[in-house]
């Protein structure tokens, strides 16, 4: 690992000084006189929103120590802890708050520490009824409310986002969009300031953890940046925070913003947020984004909401006679349809859920011998039904939800768990990972690792072993790959016996194969000499020397296949 250069705390420093003196001359430029500090007393105990610090910090060490992120992280543990089926419950509870990595966990609590304090500001720690005591109840008694009632509620969102999210999605995004929708009903520009200001705050983080990047040109392996948000938990959570918004606004009688302002609210911060990316998983790493849908949708998000939250308490349908309103479901007021119709829209965003959540993982007998760690077992193979995806098939619009799967796969029938927790495509690349296993207080590590060689003319042959508890085994070996050359009549062929690769020389329908030999050496076979160096395996005939293989490069490096 290089040396960190001297300077590099230096460049810290200066960046830390810089955003110290550039709030210190605003607030000397504004003069506010208390009059900052005097707005989050009226609302806040002693001007703090510590219902946004107490969730931030009970994300943060569910990470550190439930995660085992103390010990790893930048690779948690997170397998247990995803919302895999209703018959796993605590995956439905305790994958709103774990997370995948730490840039995943510091974007959410980025995000929770600009939202969550406008949320909390709204809601309050004093109680705005007249005539009411701050300490006549335990409902308005500002410590409870602060302490317990917003984290409860807090939590309550969380869950429900679990309980109603497709699939074993995981992190605490759902009530991060909860706090924002919350927010955007009474003070809808305010939030997109508060959005643009997590970005500065991300761009600060990211300045003092590397004030320098160096980067070169070299392969990488990704999926689309739209086929890792998990568009239906964002769009769930934001629905509950405008429904919530909504209810507290009537409840109050608050003043309603203007109808123009709440939607370049809601639809600056969804398009910012990507809910127009609507997207589905094909198989075999494809993923389809509907982009004109997409845009379609958050423009009809925000006339919406823009409606409900400004609408009057006037009947839609129906007339007001002297003795009072028509109360049947015509005569219901305008901001109530507008109600209704959002709990339809996400109802039938949730609904989808509840048949998957119910049926998630296949009891197919896994192909190979897997490594079995408590409930686990984990197994690499190739073009096998994906066992989750397919527990509820379902086609529609050409697209359908059974795809076959290749890749590290990682199944546990007591936690109704089925995943390919690492694909061919990404091990193919990074060519050596670990997959960790567990539960609450315990966890275990397979180090999964693959070795292989390309053939002249692309054709791969290549084994995989995992290894567990000091003991390793041969998982998947790919079959024989032939070389496009023919030399002297003869076909060259690379294949996998055992642990070794062996490179093979057929002729007449017979075929003679030895151990490829290290560098530097050879073998002959049928006439035709096998000679490795560095940079591969070189066949030499009658005085012609043409190359026939070479190993696997792994994160653009290559890398010893024996």
């Amino acid at each position: 690992m290089p040396a960190v250069p001297p300077w590099l705390p230096l460049q810290q420093l200066v960046v830390v000084v810089a955003v110290v003196a550039s709030l210190l001359v605003v607030w000397y430029a504004e003069r506010p006189a208390g009059r900052w500090g005097a707005r989050l007393r009226h609302r806040f105990v002693a001007g703090v929103p510590w219902g946004t610090l107490v969730v931030a910090s009970a994300v943060l060490g569910f990470y550190l120590f439930v995660q085992a992120g103390l010990d790893y992280w930048f690779s948690p543990i997170v397998i247990p802890f995803r919302a895999w089926s209703y018959f796993y419950p605590l995956g439905v509870v305790a994958s709103g708050f774990a997370h995948a990595g730490p840039n995943h966990l510091l974007g959410n609590l980025v995000g929770t520490l600009v939202f969550a304090p406008i949320a909390e500001y709204v809601w309050g720690h004093f109680p705005t009824e007249r005539g009411s005591s701050s300490f006549s109840s335990w409902r308005t008694n500002p410590y409870v409310r602060a302490f317990l009632l917003f984290p409860g509620a807090v939590f309550a969102v969380t869950v429900l986002t679990s309980v109603f999210a497709i699939g074993p999605v995981v992190g605490f995004s759902g009530a991060v969009f909860a706090f924002a929708g919350f927010a955007l009903v009474r003070y809808p520009l305010t939030t997109v300031v508060a959005l643009v200001a997590g970005r500065v705050l991300g761009l600060l983080r990211a300045a003092l953890q590397t004030p320098t990047v160096e980067a070169t040109a070299r392969p990488t392996f990704s999926t689309p940046w739209w086929a890792e948000i998990a568009i239906q938990g964002h769009a769930i959570g934001l629905f509950a925070g405008v429904l919530l918004g909504v209810w507290l606004l009537r409840h109050r009688g608050d003043a309603r913003p203007p109808a123009g302002r709440t939607w370049a609210g809601v639809l600056l911060f969804a398009v910012s947020q990507s809910l127009w990316a609507v997207y589905w998983f094909r198989g075999g790493e494809t993923y389809v984004l509907f982009r004109a849908l997409g845009v379609v949708l958050v423009f009809s998000l925000a006339t919406l909401v823009a409606l409900t939250v400004t609408a009057s308490d006037r009947p839609l349908f129906g007339r007001a006679g002297g003795s009072g309103v028509d109360r049947s479901l015509l005569a219901l007021p305008r901001w109530q349809w507008g109600v209704v119709v959002m709990m339809l829209v996400a109802s039938a965003l949730a609904g989808p859920a509840v048949p998957v959540n119910l049926f998630t993982a296949s009891d197919a007998d896994l192909p190979g011998e897997p490594v079995e760690i408590r409930d686990y077992e984990v197994v690499y193979a190739e073009d096998v039904t994906d066992g989750m995806v397919a527990a509820v098939n379902v086609s529609a619009f050409g697209e359908t939800t059974s795809v076959n799967t290749s890749g590290v796969i990682v199944r546990s029938d007591e936690r109704g768990i089925w995943t390919t927790a690492v694909s061919k495509g990404r091990l193919g690349f990074e060519g050596r990972t670990a997959v960790r296993v567990g539960g609450v207080g315990w966890r275990e590590t397979v180090v999964v690792e693959r070795r292989g060689w390309t053939v002249t003319g692309g054709n791969v042959t290549y084994l995989v072993n995992l290894t567990h508890a000091g003991e390793t085994r041969t998982a998947y070996r790919a079959p024989p790959a032939r070389a496009s050359p023919v030399i002297g009549g003869r076909n060259v062929s690379v294949a996998v016996e055992e642990r070794r690769f062996l490179v093979g020389v057929s002729r007449d329908k017979e075929t003679a194969r030895a151990p490829i030999p290290p560098v530097n050496e050879s073998v002959t076979l049928d006439g035709v000499t096998f000679r490795r160096t560095e940079k591969g395996l070189f066949a030499v005939y009658e005085g012609t020397r043409v190359q026939v293989a070479t190993p696997e490069t792994y994160r653009g490096q290559r890398a010893p296949a024996d």
